[in-house]
């Protein structure tokens, strides 16, 4: 075996406490937070004088974990536009499977996540949606038919 498992997803963002209020509106759990800075975090990801806060996001089963960043320093810099569509080249989107995807559509919301497309049905099999939520982060819903 060559990995044991897939640890977490890091996701920086501007405004922290918008997106972790979005994750916990989800379902998510705050882990931890903590502010990392120091020579041997500038030499982990090469970035001169880093100081970030981390919030670990944990989802409900344990398993799953999304590391939020904010940069204070140096500042986070745009690469793709919040818009993106799709099709974009890089991660794109991350995918949870939910019980109710009409009920999170509408909780989600209320933290300024919108549909990106529509609320669709793959066979008989799910319910499927994409939605982008603060600062352009993809997430994708799943409801199993049952």
């Amino acid at each position: 075996m060559t990995i044991k498992r897939m640890d977490n997803i890091g996701i920086v963002v501007d405004d922290l406490d918008a997106v972790i209020a979005f994750f916990v509106e989800l379902g998510m759990e705050v882990e931890g937070k903590a502010l990392i800075e120091g020579p041997w975090a500038a030499r982990l990801v090469g970035l001169d004088d880093q100081r970030v806060e981390v919030a670990m996001m944990r989802t409900p089963d344990g398993h799953g974990r999304i590391e939020l960043a904010k940069y204070h320093a140096p500042e986070a810099v745009s690469g793709v536009p919040q818009d993106a569509p799709a099709n974009t080249l890089g991660i794109r989107r991350i995918m949870f499977a939910v019980d109710d995807i009409d009920d999170v559509i509408a909780r989600l919301r209320t933290h300024g996540a919108e549909l990106a497309g529509e609320v669709v049905r793959y066979k008989d099999l799910y319910r499927l949606c994409y939605l982008r939520g603060p600062e352009g982060i993809v997430v994708a819903l799943a409801e199993e038919l049952r």
